[in-house]
């Protein structure tokens, strides 16, 4: 039986609201167990109220910091800290950073250069550097919104890119095609499945953030590929490809 992926959930609760909790570990749950749940913040405030009546329901422990100098950020300085001593000390094979700063890039940084997995989850306005920084990373948006169905929920959540728009998106057309052309096989297909482990291992990247559930939906409405169905197997070529060479 092959042994879950230990997870260490870092919150920075002054910039995570707690309504995204549930599904911040429904998600973590894809990935291994979140043996590790930590919330910071100073916990005297008024504002972490919210995040006070959550702690117990999903065991997460709270950690007091005082705001020891007016202007810097003492929340995210603990936060740091206490992933390097977890980084060293225990035997994880994944961090979480939940929050909205750009302050942790470093942080993610040091963490993968170890070996190990970063998942962020952040709100919109979350800088581009920390999103690039992680393994894999979430906007908040997309999560969590009550609906009947997953398809309703990614609807409602976030407006899906039309073709129009994900072909207008020059980073998102490069890392498709690269990872197709990395990815073929000797008939000149590639497989969906090792396009979408190349995505993995290369960028930070979820096709939820267009508002598509899969990320096989997400290459056919670009309109840039073509796709072959082989039993339960996507296989994929870029038209210009197939322009190119035929069959």
């Amino acid at each position: 039986m092959t042994e879950e992926s230990r997870i260490a959930l870092l919150i920075d609760a002054d910039n995570c609201p707690a309504a995204k909790i549930e599904v911040i570990l429904d998600e973590l749950a894809k990935y291994g167990v979140t043996n590790v749940r930590r919330a910071y913040g100073n916990w005297k405030s008024s504002g972490l109220k919210s995040w006070e009546e959550v702690l117990h329901e999903y065991a997460i422990q709270p950690i007091q910091q005082f705001a020891y100098t007016k202007g810097k950020n003492a929340t995210d300085s603990a936060m740091i800290i206490d992933a390097m001593d977890l980084l060293y000390t225990q035997r994880l094979d994944a961090f979480c950073i939940a929050s909205s700063d750009s302050d942790f890039t470093p942080l993610v940084m040091r963490i993968r250069a170890n070996g190990l997995k970063v998942y962020g989850f952040g709100e919109k306005k979350t800088p581009m550097p920390f999103v690039n920084a992680c393994s894999k990373f979430l906007y908040l948006e997309t999560l969590g919104v009550q609906a009947r169905t997953e398809e309703e929920a990614a609807a409602a959540s976030v407006q899906k890119r039309s073709a129009k728009e994900l072909k207008a998106d020059a980073k998102l057309v490069s890392l498709l095609r690269n990872a197709v052309d990395a990815c073929l096989e000797e008939d000149g297909w590639a497989s969906l499945s090792a396009v979408g482990s190349h995505i993995t291992n290369q960028a930070s990247f979820d096709q939820r953030n267009y508002g598509y559930k899969k990320l096989g939906d997400l290459i056919e409405a670009t309109g840039l590929f073509e796709a072959e169905r082989r039993g339960s197997h996507l296989f994929l070529r870029d038209k210009r490809n197939a322009r190119k060479g035929g069959n």
